[in-house]
């Protein structure tokens, strides 16, 4: 069972915890992991764009010139694809971009992740995280204590706190979620990941 050092807010080491090796020392699977993530960022695309067909410009009901005689190309509309204000070929459509991953493979992706985190020494575990009052000082104090100050940084809580969540929304790259909010996508894209000590038990719970 891998162990990683425990830290208070001030920085200083206080303990060890034990990690659930089925969570955080799991065999890390590449190409799951980017299935997921490239189902994540295709759920957030909207999907709206779209252009016109012929069938939909308005005008070109009636025929531009006669067929033979005139000694131009024929054309029977002048909302033809070959026409300026003509309607689009083949363009963007409303659709969904969404797909479908099993919840296995999406729970064994943030293992990856997470395993990826402790293997670069990357994830750091505090005691708590509390502030009294919203501070954006007290946030960037904390980070500077570990070095990832101007990093981006995903701050795991066991539980929503209002004051940890205002101090750091402001900051660039830094993120505070909850376990059940934690995604491939957020562990990948930070340099660290801090969490709390609860916070570690709760994820192992909802991962297991």
């Amino acid at each position: 069972m891998p162990e990683i050092t425990l830290y208070n807010a001030e920085g200083q080491e206080t303990g060890n915890v034990s990690l659930n090796e089925n969570i955080f020392d799991v065999e890390v699977n590449e190409h799951v992991v980017h299935e997921v993530v490239v189902a994540q960022l295709a759920a957030k695309r909207v999907g709206t764009a779209k252009t016109k067909t012929r069938g939909e410009v308005s005008g070109g009901g009636r025929k531009p010139w006669r067929q033979k005689g005139t000694g131009r190309a024929r054309h029977g509309s002048i909302r033809s694809p070959l026409w300026v204000g003509g309607g689009t070929t083949f363009g963007p459509q409303p659709r969904k971009y969404k797909k479908k991953v099993p919840k296995k493979v999406k729970k064994l992706a943030i293992k990856s992740a997470l395993t990826s985190k402790v293997e670069e020494n990357n994830l750091v575990v505090l005691d708590n995280i509390d502030f009294a009052e919203p501070k954006t000082k007290k946030m960037v104090s904390l980070l500077d204590k570990f070095g990832v100050a101007s990093e981006k940084v995903l701050i795991v809580l066991d539980e929503r706190n209002d004051n940890v969540y205002k101090s750091a929304r402001n900051l660039q790259g830094v993120r505070v979620v909850t376990p059940n909010r934690v995604t491939v996508y957020d562990l990948l894209n930070s340099k660290k990941v801090i969490m709390t000590k609860e916070a570690v038990s709760k994820v192992e719970e909802v991962l297991s």
